[in-house]
């Protein structure tokens, strides 16, 4: 199974919280922890590392906090993921050049780097603004005509 790590899941969280307000708000660490019910050490970890990544920007001082770098819309799942989680890649062949003995008669690496491109194609398509807002759910059509595993196999 491919997961994000809790981490990243709590950033995206916190950032979407961050979303539905203002954009010069700044946030502490303390009150965004309160509100998305994360442990503060936690909280300040991720907000500390989004800031490093480009995605906050932090303010010293008695006002000090941290606010959304750019605007909601600007921001992408696939920005946060690569912000907390480092590069992108099903395989770590898919981002890291000599990270595997088999890499230069491997038949299988560039269809995972192939797949790993679409992923994060996918996940830069979507903004924050999206993931701040309720999501209806309705079926995606390009899903529909997929073969279950079990189908596969016979």
């Amino acid at each position: 199974m491919i997961r994000i790590t809790r981490q990243t899941d709590y950033g995206i969280l916190l950032l979407s919280q961050m979303a539905n307000r203002p954009i010069d708000e700044v946030h502490t660490a303390k009150h965004a922890a309160q509100l998305s019910k994360i442990p503060l050490p936690m909280t300040s970890k991720i907000l500390k590392a989004l800031a490093k990544g480009g995605l906050l920007v932090s303010q010293r001082g008695v006002k000090g906090g941290y606010r959304l770098a750019a605007r909601a819309e600007r921001i992408s799942v696939g920005d946060v993921i690569q912000a907390l989680e480092g590069p992108f890649g099903i395989t770590e062949c898919s981002f890291k050049p000599g990270a595997c003995e088999q890499e230069g008669s491997c038949p299988v690496q560039s269809n995972w780097k192939r797949i790993s491109l679409a992923m994060l194609d996918a996940l830069d398509r979507i903004p924050l603004s999206d993931m701040a807002a309720p999501h209806m759910h309705q079926p995606d059509v390009r899903l529909l005509n997929v073969i279950s595993p079990v189908e596969r196999r016979l």
